[in-house]
């Protein structure tokens, strides 16, 4: 079960539910993703987002080496140049990395500094692009993680939205985490708590 394409196939084939662990940063590294992949063979695991940056400069056994026995495994990857989210998207590859997944939905501070992760759930067109790079560069499967929008963002166009964009260029599927991101005034713990969850939109879409 190590080729993520035909892990969704099957997926879609049979109608069952996928079941996966979140990129959480400071948990879901490569000891972690070891213990999960005890409980169960049957999940998705993914790696912490990984800036494209860091992956470009710097010390890529460390960052990006991973067991084996955690298959099937995903890159997710935080950035918004398409060129560098491309050549680190190829690097991830090389690794064995069966998925590579575009983080649209951190709200950290540190993320939106560097104007990626849920800022860019403003930029669809910007998204499609990296998805289109990423495509290009890689034949594993490119997905990517959302929120339900952002800020004042009606989330019923914003989701729509990009969907539909990212779609048109490539995306293999779209991980939605069924809320908004507020970019002011909450932290990242309480953007994973506070704004209400809209699970009724995601089935929709």
């Amino acid at each position: 079960m190590t080729n993520r394409a035909t892990f969704y196939s099957r997926a879609v084939e049979t109608g069952t539910k996928i079941f996966a662990t979140a990129p959480m940063i400071d948990w879901s590294d490569r000891h972690f993703r070891v213990f999960a992949r005890q409980l169960t063979r049957n999940a998705l695991l993914f790696t912490e987002m990984i800036v494209a940056d860091a992956i470009l400069r710097g010390n890529r056994e460390r960052l990006l080496g991973f067991d084996a026995i955690e298959h099937p495994v995903a890159l997710q990857l935080g950035g918004n140049s398409p060129e560098k989210l491309a050549e680190a998207a190829r690097i991830g590859e090389g690794f064995g990395y069966a998925e590579i997944n575009l983080n649209v939905g951190c709200p950290s501070d540190r993320v939106q500094s560097g104007t990626f992760g849920a800022c860019l759930m403003r930029e669809p067109d910007l998204v499609a692009d990296c998805v289109a790079a990423m495509r290009a560069a890689v034949s594993i499967p490119v997905t990517v993680k959302c929120r339900i929008g952002v800020d004042d963002q009606d989330p019923e166009v914003a989701l729509r939205d990009l969907v539909s964009r990212v779609k048109a260029a490539g995306t293999y599927a779209v991980w939605v985490h069924a809320r908004k991101a507020w970019l002011q005034g909450l932290s990242p713990k309480e953007n994973r708590d506070i704004p209400p969850l809209d699970y009724g939109l995601v089935h929709r879409l």
